[in-house]
């Protein structure tokens, strides 16, 4: 029988566990906190509407790789069941 883990475990296990993992969530809250500093502007320059969309990107593609490595330990734990 196959217990699912829920992705907040998951991510909780490997902020413990994983150094990498805590390098991207570092990374990604860093991203995070830079365009909150910018949101928090009345108005963006052309230079800074440029740097809002290069970090969005950023935090994106760091999402995405923390997201694989969530299914990876999934995959690996419902394995060893």
């Amino acid at each position: 029988m196959s217990c699912v883990v829920p992705e907040t475990e998951l991510q909780e296990l490997l902020l413990r566990d994983n150094e990498e993992y805590r390098r991207l969530a570092a990374e990604h809250q860093s991203y995070d906190s830079q365009l909150e500093n910018l949101s928090n502007k009345h108005f963006l320059n052309e230079e800074e509407k440029v740097e809002e969309k290069k970090l969005k990107k950023k935090k994106l593609l760091l999402k995405d790789q923390m997201y694989l490595m969530v299914q990876k330990i999934r995959r690996q734990m419902e394995e060893s069941e």
